[in-house]
């Protein structure tokens, strides 16, 4: 007897291939089966996602072609993960497959019929392993070692959150935030306030009320997952087998991914640590997901299906609590949240959880202010900071100086006849580097040699413009006389040894182990002075720190993005709260160099008021008619020309006014991308507003069948972005 399957596969929504391909089975599969089968002339991943209808004649039946192996040896995918990506692939705009197969590990996904049939074997192997380890760990205790005491604050928060699993009505818009059965929880927790001690507990929590319960821990950023997994393994070292706790990130091996997702499916990991791509992981016991630094766009992806993994553990809670008998709670933590978790919690649609006093009874970082206007126009550093820097070495405590700019500097220009270092591939200038005199473009990648001269009218006196952390590195270095030469040992330590400046950034943490051996020498106090991007100013706890200095903050004060705000002001927020965490050392601060000491976020920084900035923010957005008022998309086009990206662009909105919904929803015209070249590709963009999420939902969908027919000579590809971050 045949059985007809309806299989999804890899295919991207533009491509127009049907959602479902049906194929020919011999046996039944059940929903969520991996199998292999034939797609044109290559043998693919698929997964079962349910019966299909008969070919209707002998003909058609005749075509269709048949599964070719299934992966036995794995449990299918879950109902709840099936929903999850069904609903991402809906609401992004992109097709079932290439949600659901991207999300599967690539040694998963590129595996052939000869490698499936040794991975069953072997998997046969292991499963009474694995069985055996399950087994022991729901005999083990859950009880972990070595406790420290919780404020009351901390105590107040994790009492409030397992004591509140109320449902709430559904708001006037339906998305992915809306008809919440289990109301999401927001930790709005100061910096140093304790909040990953609080998810330690309620991690314990959910591991103690169930034997087989998992929890995901979600982090936005790969360089903040070393020290929390090292603090999660310390926490639970008593679970049984060395899979109980596992990461999920893009920097692992391709084996080491495949490791972590298999004990994450099979049950036997009961603690998942990992950046957005953790969110789709197959966890079938799941009973909570912890969002941590939940404001940061780390967590949006700007490529594929350009997911939020925010939300989308806000929805996978959700169908948890729905699909499920046991119910999964969501707590998403912030010092400085996003607008839009901060709105449903003043809507009443998110639990606000709020510690707003550091651990210890520390005290937050007093902000100045410093007016640069009162000195000559390229100082770099006042004299004020330099003299700050200065008594923190006497007092034997570390300093961090904060850039959002790697590199030496931005540009290398020749004043003699206006050239400058162009990539010639990109809409942008290659970064100087000067550790290695190189000139690196940040967007394609191409790297070449400084030229000795300018290449244009051949003057040697070509220089940097602007400055990086490279630059901040070394002329701090200068300003404070610390040199390494034997001969001249310049600034030195209290007990003579000599001062150390370092620097972490994206550059200096490139290789394997740099990062955590960098971090290791700040913890261990033989770095005094880190110089660093952004990379520093969150997650870190450095107990020594008293001192933060932003050197250059103004860029995202005037900026056409109207997030850059918002975005400015959590990571000025998240880098003054490095700075006095230890409550003994006393007197911490938060430098701010700027030529706009007036301004508004400056001011709701010195008061430490993040409410009152997100007050502010929301009732502009609101008289703008900007989210979270209202919801966006974003087209974009890249092709061989900017001509042709665009032409793309004005024939599809042309042609969005045959769409239903397109009434309710506003068409800007196409315009270039703010880096209109990269890698030799032109972009392009047109943004669709709407005050309804269903109309924009209804609109995007209706509109796709036009985009797919609109062909304009030269175009390369073009994708929807659902809600982006970047405009």
């Amino acid at each position: 007897m045949d059985f007809w399957i309806a299989i999804v596969v890899a295919t991207p929504a533009h491509s127009g291939v049907v959602p479902y391909l049906t194929y020919q089975s011999e046996r039944a599969l059940a929903p969520g089966s991996l199998v292999r089968v034939p797609l044109g002339a290559r043998e693919v991943l698929g997964i079962a996602w349910g019966e299909a209808s008969a070919p209707d004649n002998a003909a058609q039946r005749g075509k269709t072609k048949s599964v070719i192996a299934s992966l036995d040896g794995l449990p299918p995918l879950d109902a709840v993960w099936r929903e999850l990506v069904a609903f991402a692939a809906k609401y992004y705009q992109r097709s079932i497959g290439e949600v659901a197969l991207s999300a599967l590990p690539p040694q998963l996904r590129e595996i052939d019929t000869a490698q499936l049939a040794r991975k069953q074997r072997r998997q046969e192997k292991r499963q009474s392993t694995l069985e055996q380890v399950a087994l022991q760990t729901q005999k083990n205790s859950i009880e972990p070692r070595d406790l420290v005491a919780l404020h009351n604050e901390q105590v107040e928060a994790i009492t409030q959150f397992f004591s509140k699993n109320t449902a709430v009505g559904a708001p006037h818009n339906t998305g992915i935030d809306s008809a919440i059965a289990s109301q999401p929880a927001l930790l709005f927790g100061a910096t140093g306030s304790g909040k990953t001690e609080v998810y330690l507990r309620c991690v314990q929590e959910v591991l103690a009320n169930s034997p087989d319960a998992q929890v995901l821990v979600m982090v936005p950023e790969i360089n903040l997952t070393p020290q929390l997994e090292a603090r999660f393994r310390t926490r639970f070292a008593h679970l049984a087998g060395a899979q109980a706790l596992v990461s999920l990130h893009s920097g692992m091996t391709p084996a080491q991914r495949l490791t972590s997702w298999l004990a994450a499916h099979m049950g036997v990991a009961r603690i998942i640590l990992g950046t957005r791509m953790a969110v789709f992981a197959s966890m079938p016991a799941l009973r909570l997901i912890i969002v941590d630094e939940e404001h940061d766009a780390s967590y949006k992806a700007q490529d594929g299906a350009r997911h939020s993994a925010r939300d989308l553990a806000v929805l996978r809670a959700k169908l948890c609590s729905e699909m499920n008998d046991a119910p999964c709670r969501v707590m998403l933590g912030s010092a400085t949240p996003s607008l839009e978790s901060w709105q449903a919690c003043l809507q009443g649609r998110y639990q606000r959880l709020s510690m707003p006093t550091r651990v210890g009874n520390g005290a937050n970082a007093r902000v100045r202010v410093v007016d640069m206007r009162q000195y000559p126009k390229k100082t770099l550093f006042a004299p004020a900071l330099l003299a700050a820097i200065l008594d923190r070495v006497a007092k034997g405590e570390q300093s961090l100086i904060f850039l959002n700019r790697r590199g030496y500097a931005p540009v290398l220009a020749c004043d003699a006849c206006g050239w400058k270092a162009a990539c010639p591939h990109c809409s942008a200038f290659r970064v100087f580097h000067k550790t290695d005199r190189t000139l690196r473009c940040h967007h394609c990648g191409l790297t070449e040699r400084v030229p000795r001269a300018c290449p244009d009218c051949g003057n040697i006196d070509i220089a940097p413009i602007g400055r990086g952390t490279e630059k901040i590195e070394e002329q701090l270095a200068t300003a404070l006389g610390i040199y390494t030469s034997a001969d001249a040992p310049g600034l030195q330590r209290p007990d003579g040894s000599a001062v150390i400046i370092a620097r972490m950034d994206a550059d200096t943490t490139r290789l394997k182990g740099s990062l955590e051996v960098q971090l290791a020498q700040m913890h261990r106090g033989e770095v005094d002075i880190l110089v660093g991007t952004q990379m520093v100013a969150k997650g870190h706890d450095f107990r020594r720190i008293t001192l933060v200095a932003a050197v250059n903050p103004d860029s995202a004060l005037f900026s056409s993005d109207f997030r850059a705000p918002e975005r400015l002001f959590s990571l000025l927020m998240q880098a003054a709260g490095r700075a006095g965490r230890d409550a003994t050392l006393a007197g911490a601060q938060m430098w701010v160099q700027t030529y706009y000491p007036e301004h508004a976020l400056f001011t709701a920084l010195k008061a430490n008021d993040y409410p009152g900035f997100a007050a502010d923010q929301l009732r502009e957005r609101a008289q703008a008619g900007l989210p979270p008022s209202s919801y966006q998309a974003l087209i974009r086009a890249e092709a061989r020309s900017q001509e042709a990206a665009q032409a793309f662009l004005h024939a599809a909105s042309h042609q969005a006014g045959t769409v239903a919904a397109f009434e309710r929803v506003t068409l800007y015209p196409a315009v270039p991308m703010a880096i209109a070249r990269i890698a030799n590709v032109e972009r392009a963009q047109m943004l669709v507003e709407s005050h309804s999420r269903t109309a924009l939902q209804k609109f995007l969908s209706d509109w796709q069948p036009i985009l797919r027919g609109c062909k304009t000579k030269g175009l390369i590809r073009w994708a929807m972005d659902v809600d982006p971050l970047a405009i």
